[in-house]
């Protein structure tokens, strides 16, 4: 249960455009420190345009992206180096890389950020990939020899390689089974509680939402349209958000989130 309200990032008056396209227009939004913020909209509706903003992939166009109190954008590079160290990412398809073993993969941000010899960079690496849930045998392999919810987790575990205190998602549970992304959705949460992670979880998988997510944001119309609780979002009346949450998956994802609840 979270019970804090600190915002670890906050965002004002975004702006992000490519050419004559307008993707955000104003948009504002508050992290909260130890929570796991799901961030949901239709397509096109700048998801991921908007976690690259926060962790420094992209300059907006306009606007102020605070996380932890500072502004990347004018930070000194070695003070943002240090910033951006408290940050871990998980990109939508793994991106690791093919020519690695999967232990090279996430002991190779602790040789270049950390400073660690490959000796020991590769004995964390391995602690990480067993935080992750990967078994011992899966750190020699290439990615390409792992499954699609192993390499998931690979990619989970080379970003929590650097410790970081937030944790970004682009669609961690894309193309998993429910089951896969059942025990997925089980470890981010297990993971939030015992490290103290915050999360920004990009997703359009219900079942997650309703599972793991204490805040729920919607993107549409270029801004925020509501962030809250489940319970109040998936009242608002608007019709993406009508179709989406109160659809037949919707009310499936519900219910058996509330059985769940139920049976605990």
């Amino acid at each position: 249960m979270v019970t804090a309200v600190e915002p670890i990032v906050q965002v004002r008056g975004l702006v992000n455009r490519f050419g004559a396209q307008v993707v955000h227009d104003g948009l504002d939004l508050d992290i909260r420190r130890g929570e796991i913020l799901g961030v949901v909209g239709g397509s096109g509706s700048g998801k991921s345009v908007l976690l690259r903003s926060i962790v420094g992939l992209r300059r907006p166009t306009a606007g102020r992206v605070t996380v932890f109190g500072q502004e990347l954008g004018g930070l000194p590079p070695a003070d943002r180096s240090r910033l951006e160290r408290r940050m871990g990412v998980l990109f939508q398809r793994g991106a690791l890389f093919s020519s690695l073993s999967v232990t090279e993969n996430v002991a190779l941000p602790l040789i270049e950020h950390a400073g660690l010899a490959r000796p020991e960079a590769e004995r964390l690496a391995r602690l990480k990939l067993a935080l992750a849930g990967l078994p011992v045998d899966a750190g020699d392999k290439a990615p390409a020899a792992l499954s699609g919810g192993m390499v998931k987790r690979a990619a989970l575990a080379r970003s929590l390689a650097l410790d970081p205190d937030l944790l970004f998602l682009d669609e961690p549970t894309a193309g998993l089974d429910p089951i896969g992304a059942a025990a997925f959705d089980n470890l981010i949460r297990t993971l939030r509680d015992a490290l103290g992670l915050t999360v920004f979880l990009v997703t359009h998988d219900l079942d997650t939402l309703y599972a793991i997510c204490d805040r729920v944001a919607v993107l549409s119309q270029r801004k925020v349209l509501v962030v809250d609780k489940l319970e109040v979002v998936e009242r608002v009346d608007d019709p993406w958000v009508q179709e989406y949450f109160q659809g037949p998956r919707g009310r499936a994802a519900a219910g058996a989130a509330r059985a769940l609840r139920k049976e605990t």
